[in-house]
């Protein structure tokens, strides 16, 4: 009798919603991910990063190797989150794409990654043009970055109806991905009769063909319902032998092909659950060492065993909604709990502000593009290729594409803003703005910011104000924390409004502090500069200058004159106009040098409230992540003198504290807290900015422990030492160490050991990991043997098996 042929498949589906502020087009910093920038980045750390580089340990807790998760699971990305990536990490994009090619050598030609609906619309609530549009831009996504075709493509929360899989199928989509309930009814293939399935009853072992009523046929996998909710909810990512049998326990005797799988979110391998990604590693080498079946993908899959069994969905279904697809449209009791008064009356309402909203700048982008573009709709579905890799080149190849003639440099600007418009139109039905419990969330507050761009868009290409009418229906939102949603929309939205005016006036404060102010880009922006002073005084500064500034974007772009002068910490008083002429400013610029070199700063201030007006503006009016940077400029004199205070009391008052503490009597806390300061303080300089001193950090450890202070900030230590041993690592690499530096090295993490705070090295682990492989094979050898002992000692530190 043969062996059965049993399959395991782990899929992962690896996302984030867009982040960006849709002015700036960058991800402004978020507080609540400290120590990290953003969610996107911690996230990253957390999950995204150690799943390309998995280590695996064995029954000591050591590790023996470090593997690329992805290249033997399948996974899915959003586009949004790896146009993020390739910027932000572009180290960990490239092994996510190696990791697809990887996959193709293992699995018979079939890449694992499949591909994404582009915006994380959910799709049955979409109509037929945006179903085409975002399944064509995740195609072209996933073809950009991976080289090939995508044989599946992920839907955003499973979410699916029959018109969706006809546009998978017409754009040659071969298969997706969805949960166990959302079958209705099978049958064998050639059979009459159907069988209704019950909830979750569906044979997930096998795939499904799903005859369409074009006479297109897609195939469907429903994945294991009890695998993924243990995944989820109930620890099987502590343990990767209690993973891997839990796939045993899906197959049965049969001698047919059977396919236990399962599709789970991707940040559980290592965000929401600790060290998942260590979990699905050992998971997947021990299903194949066990022999419990072989690791295989959807793609192969389908190649080996084709479907036997046809199958009918429940239409307008998906994942995480009982009720279907009620949770983007209804108040249908799902929420992700923890405030039983709240109610979720809010989000059919906004569903149908949206929805008025897009019919509304379909005939505003009708019109208005029919005047510039052969086709509109087919100029949509292709701007994919500008958001790409926006670049003149390819702005020109899509210009010349879809354009009905050669363009003006202000039809080009507007041609350029109704693909904008589109592209926000679809970006403000991102999912995750329904998700949560709450209308004046984070979540819906960004896809009320795309809403708010598109208004603005509209506006600016049609004239056409639909502002005030989308505010009017806010108001009829409910609410659980503001009286309604046009209230926490002008809290929270409209000041993230940014024309090109403000970004002059961003532009000219950051002049007072930035080195090369003359050619400047920053954030979706450029400034260009006519002509440009800066003088100073002491703490005292002026900033004078004519200057364009572009956004990137759509190219479009204003002059202005601008002056700004800086009176010291946070005091700017800045002035700006579009229509000074050129005789004007440099009158008004020679009087105010003038009255500036003779330290008459009242004169300075008149003469630009002469020239300029009395509006003003000040630091308050920059953007986020700059008004923070500048801010920290301004505090480093402060943060010097806090410094020197705190160690002066450190210091003048060491032997009294010494004296109460060996006396038993307590040490007064303000001394106690100068103690931290100082203690922290030095302890992060050494790893910040100073030599690796292991004496030194033995005598700060030792201070640590007599006066019992905390550290400051865990997080962001263990992140400041992670990257300094990283970056002591990549110097061994170059082979620009010394066997003091190595001995230096293995005696500092000894000390920091004795901390007893549980550090991340994986960044150097995978380094000293590959370092070791080429010791093993010869690439690299030893000095000598006392290196050898020192560099073992350091494979120690790091857990490895040596």
């Amino acid at each position: 009798m043969t062996a059965p042929k049993r399959y395991a498949c782990i899929h992962g589906h690896f996302y984030q919603p867009p982040r960006e502020n849709p002015w700036l087009e960058t991800v402004e910093v978020q507080d609540s991910a400290a120590p990290f920038h953003d969610w996107n980045e911690r996230i990253n750390f957390e999950c995204y990063a150690p799943n390309a580089t998995a280590r695996v340990l064995n029954g000591q807790q050591r590790i023996i190797d470090i593997v690329n998760n992805y290249a033997r699971i399948s996974f899915n990305f959003g586009p949004t989150l790896l146009s993020w990536m390739e910027k932000a990490d572009p180290k960990t994009y490239a092994r996510i794409l190696m990791a697809d090619r990887q996959s193709q050598e293992l699995f018979g030609g079939h890449g694992s990654a499949m591909a994404q609906a582009h915006s994380h619309l959910i799709l049955p609530l979409c109509n037929r043009r945006d179903k085409e549009t975002q399944i064509a831009w995740g195609i072209a996504d996933f073809k950009h970055r991976f080289n090939r075709m995508p044989e599946g493509m992920w839907l955003a929360e499973t979410a699916v109806d029959t018109e969706t899989l006809e546009v998978l199928a017409e754009q040659g989509i071969t298969f997706t991905v969805l949960a166990p309930r959302q079958a209705k009814a099978i049958r064998k293939i050639g059979a009459t009769d159907w069988e209704e399935q019950g909830h979750a009853a569906v044979d997930t072992r096998r795939p499904y063909l799903c005859q369409l009523p074009s006479g297109k046929t897609i195939t469907l996998f429903f994945y294991h319902g009890g695998i993924a909710q243990g995944v989820a909810f109930e620890g099987l990512l502590n343990n990767g032998m209690a993973f891997a049998n839990r796939f045993q326990e899906a197959f049965t005797d049969s001698e047919e092909p059977q396919l236990a799988h399962i599709a789970t979110d991707g940040e559980s391998y290592g965000h929401h659950h600790l060290h998942g990604e260590m979990a699905l590693a050992a998971c997947l080498r021990s299903i194949e060492e066990q022999g419990i079946a072989t690791v295989i993908n959807y793609g192969q899959y389908l190649e080996l065993h084709a479907p036997t069994y046809e199958v009918q969905i429940h239409e307008n279904s998906s994942w995480s909604c009982v009720h279907g697809v009620e949770r983007w449209r209804s108040n249908c009791g799902c929420n992700t709990g923890g405030r039983p008064t709240w109610t979720q009356d809010w989000r059919a309402p906004l569903r149908e502000a949206l929805d008025w909203l897009r019919d509304q700048l379909v005939p505003i982008y009708e019109k208005a593009a029919g005047k510039l573009m052969k086709d509109a709709w087919a100029a949509r579905s292709d701007y994919i290729q500008v958001l790409l890799d926006r670049n003149p080149a390819t702005v020109d190849v899509f210009v010349r594409t879809h354009a009905k003639k050669d363009l003006d440099e202000a039809e080009l600007i507007q041609l350029l803003r109704l693909m904008e418009l589109q592209r926000h139109a679809m970006l403000m039905f991102t999912s995750c703005g329904w998700f949560f419990d709450e209308v004046s969330g984070i979540e819906t507050n960004q896809i009320l910011q795309y809403a708010n761009r598109a208004i603005h868009y509209a506006f600016q290409v049609s004239d056409t104000d639909l502002h005030d009418a989308f505010v009017a229906r806010l108001e009829q939102i409910p609410s659980n924390v503001y009286e309604n949603a046009a209230e926490s929309y002008r809290k929270y939205v409209a000041p993230a409004r940014v024309d090109l005016i403000r970004v002059g006036m961003h532009y000219a404060a950051s002049s007072i502090f930035e080195e090369y102010p003359e050619h400047l880009e920053f954030f979706n922006y450029m400034a260009d500069s006519e002509v440009f002073y800066r003088l100073s005084a002491g703490k005292y500064r002026l900033a004078l200058g004519r200057t364009t500034v572009q956004s990137k974007t759509t190219l479009s772009r204003k002059h202005f004159s601008f002056a700004v002068l800086y009176l010291g910490q946070q005091n700017i008083i800045g002035n700006i106009s579009l229509d000074m002429s050129r005789a004007d400013f440099d009158q008004m610029a020679e009087a105010a040098k003038e009255a500036f070199r003779s330290t008459n700063l009242g004169e300075v201030i008149g003469q630009m409230q002469t020239y300029f007006g009395q509006e003003k503006f000040s630091i308050w009016e920059l953007f986020t992540d700059e008004k923070r940077k500048i801010l920290r400029q301004i505090t480093e004199d402060s943060q010097e003198q806090v410094e020197k205070a705190l160690r002066d009391i450190y210091e003048d008052n060491y032997q009294l504290m010494m004296g109460m503490s060996v006396s038993d009597i307590p040490v007064p806390e303000y001394y106690r807290s100068a103690v931290a300061f100082v203690l922290n303080h030095d302890l992060l300089e050494i790893f910040e900015n100073g030599t690796l001193n292991r004496r030194e950090l033995r005598r700060i450890y030792a201070e640590f422990r007599r006066w019992d202070v905390p550290l400051t900030n865990e997080q962001a230590f263990k992140l400041v030492v992670e990257e300094r041993v990283f970056r002591e690592l990549q110097q061994m690499q170059t082979g620009e160490w010394s066997l003091e530096q190595l001995k230096t090295l293995v005696a500092v993490l000894q000390t920091i050991s004795q901390l007893e705070i549980s550090m991340e090295y994986w960044q150097s682990q995978n380094l000293y990991f590959s370092l070791l492989k080429e010791y093993e094979s010869g690439v690299r050898t030893f000095k000598d043997e006392e290196w050898r002992g020192a560099f073992m000692a350091l494979g120690e530190l790091f857990s490895m098996v040596v």
